[in-house]
């Protein structure tokens, strides 16, 4: 392309215009001509041209060119400096910039503000600060577009302290006058959350912008101050959308959802303004707060009616809102027709947490494998809920599948795993998680200690509990406390439990309900009664806590264990709340061990008429008449339940050997070393017996010849689950059964010899407590 300079009138005017024209009409292959004409007709020694034309490159993103260009040039203006700084820091290359920046010979404002900028845009806030104070110490002074960078870094770091020095530059320099800096120092003492100073900036305000008030609107929402927010809203005299989204979303935040809506309907009511994304995402998140689902698809039916995009943050407010509002159904629709790709951890947590409540696990597990970005956040709430919808297995399966290919887990995600192993009772494996917890330091945090507790508590290791609650040291909190008062009574170490209850009374660490139902459970298990009453009163009387159907639970329990049943029933009778299966169930069960035919049968009728087809409570009455002698009575309850097809609930005892759970029902023939177990358990009966053990007939409640009792009490799950342990691990070794009844007299006895015979301790927690059997004797003191 030929070009002549017929007007403006010098060559330099002329082609300066023509790079300035191409620059600003984007024809970037145009600078390439004129750069070859320059060059033929020798102006390529213009300093001024060839800034020109280095500045058309390096806006163009010819980087390369720009530079080769700028290491030409025979003599280097401040601006030609400057031009391929500016190039360098708006490309993201810092450290490039930052290298010719200590080349430049005479560095002025513009050199210093480039560097700021661009460190304060990489998120290098740090770097831009010190950059600003390097410039001061220079002596070169910034402009406003300067200060209000570092005031940015500073905000974004919280260096108020540097900031304030900031301000006093800004008032030397008397450029407080001007809207932006004023902004900037209103935006950096708001989020150091500087209140005070924040509202005298903004009081001297001579001139305001909208962003001014949509600054002090943000800054009353995140301190609390929601009536001073709506006071600085009202007085606006005009109003952009940050300004109703600020208001939206600050009620939304502060659980103030139907203000929320009222503000949005007034919004599309009173203002020609558009709602935006954040508006529609907040106002679906208020919908989803209070779970109001036909308000939630007018919201949706609006953003269809101006065909709003829904991708991004609406579909995922979108999303959470039907899941959490009942539309489980129309939120799987929404994320088929949108997509997973966008779907956020929120959206899917709420979606899981809707699908756990149905009880449907496999949907959430479809979209949690399709996720595209699968953080920490969303591997726990998957793994949580299979917590909650009792898929173990699952959940340990997810969590190696997150250890060897996904992130690394939190507190959360440990403190969930740990959960799940508590439920199965595996020592091993809280153990190996108690050392993942060691190696990440995540053990310090307080939900793992608490989570830690439980774990070893309910693996039948208390004193693995006790060490991991006195290395948590100075952070217990009352979780913390609770979980080792509940351990220490659940392993029937009452006493224990009731002195660290005292100490942590005597520390002011407040005590809440399930505080209490632990303290009311540990004084159940040593039959501490009177003591009971007393922790009952004071819960009611100075703790101010309203005793719930577990609180009555545990005195129930308490009297009913002590003998004390017609008391017992008389604080059921009184109780102000109605009485559920559990109260009448202990009571139930403390008839059955005291002999009371005529309260067990009122408790059984009364628990019937609430549960019909509760198979426990025929079983229970029928065990009642059969231990008082009454076999036709019991054979009548037991007829009774057959012809209303009620199932009673069979009684299983398990072990874990080697990572692998045996389980056993009683006179089980199913296991594949059953030869062995069987006579393993015939030798120890016949051991024990020559030890002085005499078998409790009286436990066997059917009418039968005393030899067939006595060999079906030698093949109790119990029995059966020891008998496989001791052939199944190395002598001295600790024996853990789990027993998912209550463990029966007969085999409690037994179990005491066995423990002096083998030379082991052997532990078994049943449905109620843990017995530690050792050396002949039981932890529980035959109190249980």
């Amino acid at each position: 392309m030929e070009l002549s300079p017929s007007s403006p009138s010098s060559s330099s005017d002329f082609y300066a215009f023509l790079l300035q024209t191409s620059l600003k009409s984007k024809e970037q292959l145009m600078g390439k001509s004129i750069h070859a004409q320059m060059i033929k007709l020798g102006l390529n020694f213009s300093v001024y041209l060839m800034n020109n034309l280095m500045n058309l490159y390096a806006k163009s993103g010819y980087i390369s060119d720009a530079h080769n260009l700028f290491d030409e040039m025979p003599v280097k203006s401040t601006f030609s400096w400057n031009t391929i700084l500016s190039c360098y820091a708006k490309q993201g290359k810092i450290g490039k910039a930052r290298r010719l920046f200590d080349e430049i010979p005479d560095r002025d404002s513009v050199a210093w503000t480039t560097m700021i900028v661009g460190y304060n845009q990489m998120g290098l806030f740090e770097s831009a600060i010190k950059m600003f104070v390097e410039m001061v110490k220079d002596k070169v002074t910034p402009t406003q577009f300067t200060i209000t960078n570092v005031l940015s870094s500073c905000a974004a770091t919280g260096a108020l302290g540097i900031g304030k020095k900031v301000h006093s530059f800004i008032v030397k320099l008397g450029l407080n006058g001007y809207i932006p800096v004023g902004n900037s120092l209103l935006n950096m003492y708001a989020k150091a959350g500087d209140l005070v100073m924040a509202q005298i900036i903004f009081d001297r305000m001579r001139l305001r912008s909208i962003s001014s008030w949509n600054i002090m609107i943000c800054l009353y929402m995140r301190s609390g101050n929601v009536a001073l927010a709506l006071a600085q809203f009202k007085q606006m005299s005009e109003r952009d959308i940050v300004s109703w989204n600020s208001m939206i979303a600050g009620y939304n935040q502060h659980g103030l959802d139907m203000e929320a809506l009222e503000l949005f309907y007034s919004l599309l009511r009173d203002s020609s303004l558009k709602p935006d994304r954040f508006t529609l995402a907040s106002i679906l998140s208020a919908c989803a707060n209070v779970e109001n689902l036909n308000l939630g698809k007018q919201i949706h039916s609006y953003i269809i009616r101006i065909q709003f995009d829904l991708s991004g943050v609406v579909q995922n407010a979108l999303v959470s809102m039907y899941a959490k509002s009942g539309g489980l159904e129309i939120a799987q629709r929404v994320v088929e027709h949108s997509g997973i790709s966008d779907l956020d951890v929120i959206a899917f947590t709420a979606l899981l947490d809707g699908y756990v409540k149905l009880g449907d696990i496999a949907p959430a597990r479809q979209i949690f494998d399709s996720l595209r970005d699968r953080d920490v956040i969303a591997w726990t709430a998957m793994i949580v809920g299979y917590l909650q919808n009792g898929l173990n297995d699952d959940a340990m399966e997810l969590f190696r599948k997150m250890a060897n290919e996904g992130p690394q887990p939190n507190s959360f995600t440990l403190a969930a795993i740990l959960s799940v192993i508590s439920n199965v009772a595996s020592l091993n494996h809280g153990k190996q998680i108690h050392a993942s917890a060691i190696r990440s330091g995540e053990h310090l945090s307080v939900s793992v200690g608490n989570a830690l507790i439980t774990m070893y508590a309910k693996a039948g290791s208390i004193n693995g509990a006790r060490k991991v609650f006195n290395l948590i040291c100075w952070n217990k909190d009352t979780v913390s406390w609770t979980s080792m008062i509940i351990a220490l009574a659940q392993h029937g170490l009452g006493e224990e439990a009731i002195k660290l209850f005292e100490k942590m009374l005597a520390l002011n660490i407040e005590p809440d309900h399930i505080t209490y139902v632990g303290v009311l459970s540990a004084c159940t298990h040593v039959g501490l009664v009177e003591q009971g009453r007393s922790y009952f009163n004071l819960m009611v009387s100075v703790h101010k806590i309203e005793p719930t159907l577990s609180h009555y639970a545990c005195m129930i329990d308490m009297l009913g264990r002590a003998g004390l049943l017609q008391e017992a029933f008389n604080f059921i009778e009184e109780m102000p709340v109605e009485p559920d299966v559990i109260a009448w169930g202990s009571l139930l069960s403390s008839c059955k061990v005291y002999k009371n035919i005529d309260l067990a049968k009122v408790a059984a009728e009364r628990l019937l008429l609430i549960q019909p087809d509760n198979g426990g409570a025929y079983s229970a009455l029928a065990n009642v008449y059969s231990a008082c002698g009454k076999w036709e009575d019991a054979a009548k309850i037991r007829k009774l339940m057959k012809d209303r097809g009620v199932k009673k609930e069979q009684g299983f005892s398990w072990v874990q050997i080697q990572n692998k759970v045996h389980v056993f029902g009683a006179e089980d023939g199913r296991h594949p070393q059953k030869d062995e177990i069987y006579k393993m358990m015939d030798k120890i009966w016949k051991d024990i017996k020559k030890m002085g053990f005499v078998p409790d007939t009286e436990s066997v409640l059917h009418d039968l010849e005393e030899e067939v009792k006595d060999k079906l009490l030698r093949y109790h799950s119990e029995k059966l689950a020891i008998a496989f342990g001791l052939i199944s691990t190395p002598e001295n070794t600790t024996l853990r059964i789990m027993k998912n009844l209550r463990v029966c007299n007969d085999c409690h006895t037994a179990i005491k010899f066995v423990s002096k015979l083998v030379g082991r301790e052997i532990i078994v927690r049943d449905v109620t407590r843990f017995h530690h059997f050792k050396d002949g004797f039981c932890s529980c003191r035959d109190y249980w």
